[in-house]
């Protein structure tokens, strides 16, 4: 079963748990054993499990302007002025896979499915195949 979620942003970074949509995709395909594969086609976005919590939040973002810092002359800028976005959806990644059992996702406590927007503010999709095995 492939689904998809629309993920619309107001910000140019943005991180969003899209985990309430990703639990009602897993019950709705009625798949007691297997997988779920969540997907962002969009370069500049990404996807990680990690706690929902604001504070951290505002540290990634931190993180990633230190590590990759927007105009620093990068080849890529010289298309559409983004390619800091492009290489911080380069190092978080751009899929999930996720143990499902008896018909939930295998999440940790903490844990929840965060999509993360480097270029926004735009409209996403974000796709979700859940897979028995």
């Amino acid at each position: 079963m492939l689904r998809s979620i629309k993920v619309r942003t107001s910000k140019e970074f943005e991180i969003v748990d899209i985990t309430d949509e990703v639990e009602k995709i897993v019950r709705e395909s009625n798949v007691k054993s297997g997988l779920v594969v969540v997907f962002t086609r969009h370069t500049t976005t990404a996807l990680t499990i990690n706690e929902n919590e604001s504070g951290l939040k505002r540290d990634l973002e931190e993180l990633l302007g230190k590590l990759v810092p927007k105009g620093m002359g990068y080849m890529h800028d010289r298309i559409d002025n983004n390619a800091h976005s492009h290489l911080r959806g380069i190092l978080i990644g751009p899929s999930l896979t996720i143990p499902v059992e008896d018909g939930r996702l295998l999440l940790g406590t903490w844990q929840s499915i965060l999509f993360i927007e480097l270029d926004g503010p735009r409209t996403r999709e974000v796709y979700v195949k859940v897979c028995e095995c």
